[in-house]
């Protein structure tokens, strides 16, 4: 059986990428020879180490011709509904695609060849379905829940994503402003930016780098999977800016369609607190299992809170924990096969 995949942003080496790879993985363990379509070979080595996920049973070629001759093919799109001719066919959206015309007679045609259209979130597929006039299914993204643990918690304040600029800005600056502020009075706490900047970062960082002058900020360009779990096992708060100014109605796409980074944090005991917006809403539970922040104030605030309140923070790590469990890769993998 012969399996084809196709991810026009595998160099973001973002969330959607992670859920790419799990399909890959998924497919190989159900018996299948998986090719994934992309112009250099030295792409999977780069998979590999960010996400800590082992490709040796996968193919990267040139051209999977839309899958014509495969049993599967799994398409990530880029917006666009494309004509596939597998045997059977799976649409993916990672991104909340709307004024696209999606309703034409030509895009109705082509779904005709799709099986299943795949969202990662509820806040995707709303957004989705009345784009295109569908019915698409919600299978959550897969995280690696069992790598990643809680170690001696130090004084960080952390945030994974890319530095990336293009369509979804993760807004770093804006983090950095309120952890000045945060740290006049918490002179013993760092805040950690990690992220990759592969694609789309300009002089995006380097305009990080002169904000955060003076204060114990530190920025991780590309860290390894290893390298972020260790961030996440030793960091005791995950802040996220990610939708801040965003319009949510007018402008789906620039929010967080989901949130791998948070349900990470979450399994190392790390307590999120997360713009509200987006589909973070479906991830933590406010007051339980983390928090969310409108405006700056609220920021920090609660995160003065969470740190002053006696066993207020391991209360919450451990709700945060056990939440997280839910997300696994073995879940996504058995959603998926069936």
């Amino acid at each position: 059986m012969r399996a084809a995949i196709y991810n026009p942003y595998l160099n973001t080496l973002g969330g959607g990428e992670r859920y790419t790879v799990a399909v890959a993985s998924a497919l190989v363990n159900a018996g299948y020879k998986v090719d994934i379509e992309w112009k250099s070979k030295s792409i999977k080595k780069r998979l590999e180490e960010r996400f800590g996920i082992d490709l040796s049973g996968v193919n990267f070629v040139r051209d999977i011709k839309r899958g014509d001759g495969y049993e599967v093919c799994f398409w990530v799109s880029d917006g666009s509904i494309p004509a596939l001719r597998a045997r059977k066919n799976l649409l993916h959206f990672q991104v909340p695609f709307h004024g696209v015309r999606g309703r034409t007679l030509l895009n109705k045609m082509k779904l005709f060849r799709i099986n299943k259209i795949i969202c990662n979130s509820h806040f995707t597929k709303e957004i989705i379905d009345k784009e295109y006039g569908v019915n698409s299914v919600v299978i959550y993204p897969p995280v690696s829940v069992s790598k990643i643990k809680a170690k001696r918690k130090q004084n960080w304040i952390l945030f994974v994503g890319r530095f990336s600029q293009l369509t979804q800005a993760k807004n770093q600056d804006v983090l950095i402003k309120a952890f000045k502020k945060f740290s006049k009075e918490f002179t013993d706490w760092e805040l950690i930016l990690a992220g990759g900047v592969e694609v789309g970062v300009g002089d995006y960082l380097e305009r990080l780098k002169k904000l955060a002058e003076g204060y114990p900020v530190r920025i991780i360009e590309s860290p390894s999977f290893k390298e972020i779990v260790s961030l996440y096992g030793q960091s005791k708060v995950f802040w996220s800016a990610v939708g801040f100014g965003i319009n949510a109605e007018k402008e789906p796409e620039k929010v967080e369609h989901f949130g791998i980074s948070v349900v990470e944090a979450m399994a190392a005991g790390t307590v999120p607190i997360v713009y509200n917006a987006g589909g973070y809403k479906e991830i933590v539970n406010e007051a339980k299992t983390g928090y969310f922040w409108g405006k700056e104030k609220d920021l920090i605030d609660k995160t003065v809170n969470l740190i002053e309140t006696r066993g207020l923070l391991t209360k919450i790590a451990k709700n945060a924990r056990d939440a997280s469990q839910v997300y696994e890769d073995d879940r996504f993998e058995q959603e998926f096969n069936d």
